[in-house]
């Protein structure tokens, strides 16, 4: 089992990992908000300043906010989602949650509450033999500059704050601990503990210092509490191959696993490919996967070709694809490539069947994958959900109409 230690199967990870495939689906948007997963909710403020988590709580009255979220906590993921997953085949669903869920200090503008309900995602997991990824999904000060984070912060100078503060590292180990303090001896449904989505890479200067060292001190975090939970750490955007005899066995890292994040559309140059270009680009990540340097999970993909999506860039920021983002040109109309399925032609749906199964074939050369997103107000290209109920996703994951589509 690459990157897992020979003795992995002594300690008893709460998955047979590197035996069996992980084939998953993120709940995102249900415990950190995004616009573009629900953008009703950022909409029906009325308020154009309000564009991710933070400002929801800054700029809506207290009452309303907590009201709203009560309400889409209550009913965005129910038991009834957790049947459907199993139903469809899957094993592992990710569950997106933010620091504030656990720590608010500062005068910070958060809701709290999402704890109930996270507990809740165990139960019904449990219930439907699903295996759970907790993902540390927004840090103090934003770990890159993403709304999915919690505060959307400018571009590009500022567009990570955590790696700046050592009180932001120490409240995220902090909150780590207690994660790990609460599923210890439940490795069976919590199986892995992500301790950070996505921190920017990108951005140079003492970033990805701050993130090695922080893999290794959230790693002793879960390990104080627990020897059978598999923690997985970001590529950090660097690509697989960075990670190259980091945090291996040999140097007594037990159950360490690599999540890398492969989406096609957040650049013009990838929204200008063609649909063949696409599927090529997903089959070549087939060997970095295979010959990865840790146990490697695709943790986040779509079979999504554009940034039509509704806010995708953000709330208020148009898209690439039809050049209404800010510098961007236009490579075609977002007319039925985004929104709902009913406006979507049969031969694109025979494109996102194609594009679903060359990534699903392709990131199984790895330990597996897990998509995004489950569901989305108005983004069906994006919700397995959707493309269950229109046919592009197969109600068996390994049911292939396309199995040479990489050959």
């Amino acid at each position: 089992m690459v990157g897992l230690s020979v003795t992995s199967s002594v300690v008893g990870w709460g998955f047979p990992y590197g035996q069996q495939k992980v084939r998953g689906v993120n709940l995102g948007g249900w415990l950190v908000l995004e616009p573009w997963i629900t953008p009703s909710i950022f909409d029906d403020t009325g308020d154009s300043r309000v564009i991710d988590e933070w400002t929801f709580g800054q700029y809506v009255k207290n009452s309303t906010a907590a009201s709203v979220l009560q309400n889409h906590w209550n009913t965005w993921i129910t038991e009834d989602d957790f049947r459907q997953i199993a139903d469809a085949g899957l094993n592992h669903v990710r569950l997106p949650i933010g620091y504030w869920a656990f720590d608010v200090s500062n005068g910070e503008p958060f809701h709290q509450g999402q704890l109930p309900y996270m507990r809740r995602a165990f139960q019904w997991a449990a219930q439907y033999n699903l295996k759970v990824i907790v993902d540390l999904h927004g840090a103090p000060g934003s770990q890159n500059g993403f709304d999915n984070s919690g505060q959307k912060l400018p571009a590009p100078a500022t567009r990570s704050t955590w790696q700046n503060k050592q009180q932001n590292i120490d409240r995220t180990n902090a909150i780590i601990k207690r994660i790990a303090a609460e599923v210890q001896g439940n490795s069976g449904v919590v199986s892995v503990i992500a301790p950070l989505n996505e921190p920017a890479g990108f951005v140079g200067g003492n970033m990805m210092d701050v993130v090695k060292a922080y893999w290794k001190s959230s790693y002793q975090s879960v390990r104080d509490y627990t020897n059978n939970i598999v923690v997985l750490i970001h590529d950090a955007f660097q690509g697989v191959s960075y990670w190259d005899g980091f945090m291996q066995p040999s140097d007594n890292y037990n159950g360490v696993a690599l999540d890398t994040h492969i989406y096609q559309v957040f650049s013009d140059d990838q929204v200008a490919m063609s649909n063949a270009q696409h599927i090529q680009q997903a089959c070549s990540q087939a060997s970095s996967l295979a010959g990865a340097p840790l146990w490697t999970i695709v943790g986040e993909w779509s079979p999504a070709k554009t940034d039509c999506a509704e806010y995708l860039n953000g709330r208020g920021v148009g898209a690439r694809y039809d050049g209404t983002k800010s510098g961007s040109s236009f490579h075609g109309s977002c007319n039925g490539m985004s929104g709902s399925a009913r406006t979507f032609s049969a031969s694109y749906k025979k494109f996102l069947r194609q594009f679903w199964e060359a990534q699903t074939i392709t990131y199984e050369k790895g330990q597996g994958w897990l998509m995004w997103t489950w569901k989305a107000e108005n983004a069906d290209e994006w919700s397995y959900q959707a493309g269950l109920a229109n046919g592009w996703i197969p109600r068996d994951p390994t049911d292939r109409q396309y199995p040479n589509i990489c050959n």
